[in-house]
């Protein structure tokens, strides 16, 4: 049911608290019309015609009806609560029903903060539509009763500047909802990355990330200013309809008081101006062009049309649990294949090729890699060195499709990277590990379709090492906090859920760099081990290096590859590294 519809409907059933209402604002009215009145019959009759006992009564009657106005305005807010909240539980079952009818999470999600604005938001519009309204009301005959001629000096401005302030409204809903648009885009991308930034780091994709996020802060500063433009048409309407009479009053002195017009009625009149609809129209244009705009925006966020299904126009579908996404610019795209390393390949593909690949960061920088040829067979053992800023991280961000090279092409399985069947065959575990909230069989099986079989989910944790948490933990039942966890412990359990996926390619880039030697060897091996999987690591230690079938020393135009006792003889990049490589204590995995 339209807005305009259920509002009429809350007016007519509520009829008399609208009358209430307008008995009140009446009381009200009544002290705007004393306070100019009372103020010219006290210089009229009283101060300038010698009779101060007559001045002064009337000064008292303004000061009685100043009063009376203050209960009548107490009582108003008393009535606007009762004509306010029909219409907030109106609001409620309408979000309800559709939310539980429709299975929209962002619908119940309003509930709270959406639905309160609206309610709070519509009481303070309706307190500045009735204050001004009678107000004006109680002016405008107040300057009739002093001096009719009054009335053509004070209303065509103050006619012209509420129709400039109308013609503004619409166009300016649209910009507020415009800036609100673009303020909760970029607040939920920053919430996105944000708390992945190491991982972004660690993947390489600070330049994808940044592009992002940049068109997003241009997009709101582009609705920023576009809403501030319009923003300026109200400070016009209110020196139009507010300050010009005063203005008017005053350059029109001579002329009114020549026709008539006592002193008294001019200062009454300057009253009414100053004290009573520059102040009412003040909060008129204020109330209705910034919460009156916003108001519309989130009604017709909580009450689309029927149909639509849509909590606002830029509504996306609730992602699936567990609720905490990893982030989007660094996480491994998901697979929805039936168990680990059953991806179909093509069995004559080598499981990774890099030809003739050049990467820089710029168009004006320096290859990072370049003319890099680089074949995997499937079922190898990888690892990957080099000084640090060589370029190993951009080798693996490449791989997963994070980066895209200047020149040449990388495939994994034969597929070209990026693609989705390229995506779907490889997993990248990046330095910094992702645990969401939940039980660790989700985190476990964040890459599987179906919930991973407890025997299989255990046989993984024992190969990987990660069985001694898993235990700490309750089982795979157990609720994880990542706040709780060591560093360790967060790269056990991502090396674990990689173990569990269905990618047969693993790249492990500094994924180890928190477990102790002993728990490095033991995931490095179960993953060489893993039935039909590939394994790249970029190593950290000299033991990652000797374990893998073959190293590749990234060093530039020097770039080699071949097996550590190869590299020995070959490579004196390769020959300081190992000098300089120490087996330095870890902190044991808790």
């Amino acid at each position: 049911m339209p807005v305009q519809q259920q509002a009429r409907e809350v007016l007519r059933a509520r009829w008399q608290v609208v009358v209430r209402l307008g008995l009140w604002s009446v009381q009200e009215a009544g002290q705007t019309f004393l306070i100019g009145y009372a103020l010219a019959r006290a210089l009229d009759a009283g101060f300038l015609a010698g009779n101060t006992r007559a001045g002064l009564l009337w000064l008292g009657a303004a000061g009685l009806a100043v009063v009376a106005g203050a209960y009548g305005t107490g009582r108003v807010y008393g009535v606007v609560a009762a004509l306010v909240e029909p219409v907030r539980d109106r609001l409620v079952e309408a979000v309800v029903g559709r939310g539980v009818r429709e299975a929209d999470a962002r619908a119940l999600s309003g509930l709270t903060q959406q639905v309160e604005i609206a309610r709070d938001t519509l009481a303070g519009l309706v307190l500045v539509s009735r204050s001004f309204l009678f107000t004006a009301a109680g002016a405008l005959i107040g300057l009739f009763s002093l001096a009719p001629l009054l009335l053509a000096v004070v209303v065509p401005p103050l006619l012209a500047g509420m129709c400039l302030f109308a013609a503004t409204l619409r166009p300016l809903a649209r910009r507020q909802e415009a800036f609100l648009v673009a303020d909760e885009a970029l607040a939920e991308d920053l919430g996105a990355v944000c708390p992945g930034l190491r991982d972004v780091t660690a993947a390489g994709a600070e330049a994808q990330v940044a592009a992002r996020t940049s068109e997003l802060i241009d997009a709101e500063r582009r609705a920023a200013r576009a809403l501030a433009r319009w923003s300026l048409a109200r400070v016009a309407a209110l020196a139009v309809g507010g300050e010009l009479p005063v203005v008017l009053l005053l350059a029109t002195a001579p002329w009114l008081l020549g026709h008539d017009v006592t002193p008294g009625a001019l200062v009454g009149a300057l009253a009414y101006v100053t004290q009573s609809l520059l102040p009412a129209l003040q909060n008129l244009v204020h109330g209705l062009g910034t919460s009156g705009s916003r108001l519309m925006v989130v009604l017709r966020r909580l009450t689309p049309p029927a149909g639509t299904g849509a909590t606002r126009p830029d509504a996306r579908p609730a992602p699936p649990r567990p609720t905490t996404p990893t982030p989007r610019h660094a996480r491994p795209e998901r697979d929805d294949s039936p168990g680990p390393c059953e991806q179909s390949v093509p069995h004559d593909a080598p499981a990774l090729a890099l030809v003739s690949v050049t990467f820089a960061y710029g168009s004006a920088g320096e290859p990072v890699l370049h003319g890099l040829d680089l074949t995997v067979p499937a079922g190898a053992h990888l690892a990957v060195v080099g000084p640090s800023g060589i370029g190993k991280s951009t080798l693996t961000g490449l791989v997963a499709g994070l980066l895209k090279p200047r020149e040449g092409a990388v495939r994994v399985y034969g597929h070209t990277v990026p693609g989705p069947e390229a995506g779907a065959s490889r997993v990248l575990i990046p330095q910094e590990a992702y645990v969401h909230g939940g039980t660790l069989a989700e985190n476990l099986g964040l890459f599987r379709r179906d919930p991973v079989p407890e025997a299989e989910l255990l046989a993984a944790a024992e190969a990987v090492g990660l069985t001694p948490l898993l235990r700490a933990l309750g089982g795979p039942a157990g609720t994880v906090d990542p706040a709780a966890l060591s560093a360790g412990e967060r790269q056990l359990i991502a090396l674990t859920r990689a173990y569990l996926s269905p990618a047969p390619l693993a790249l492990l880039d500094e994924a180890t760099c928190h477990l102790d030697p002993e728990a490095e060897d033991r995931a490095e091996r179960a993953f060489a081990a893993r039935p039909g999987g590939t394994l790249v690591v970029v190593a950290h230690r000299i033991s990652s290096a000797r374990r893998a079938g073959r190293v590749l020393v990234l060093d530039g135009p020097r770039t080699v590859c071949g097996t550590h006792d190869e590299l020995l003889r070959t490579s004196a990049l390769y020959r300081d590294l190992v000098g300089g490589w120490t087996v330095r204590p870890a902190a044991p995995v808790r």
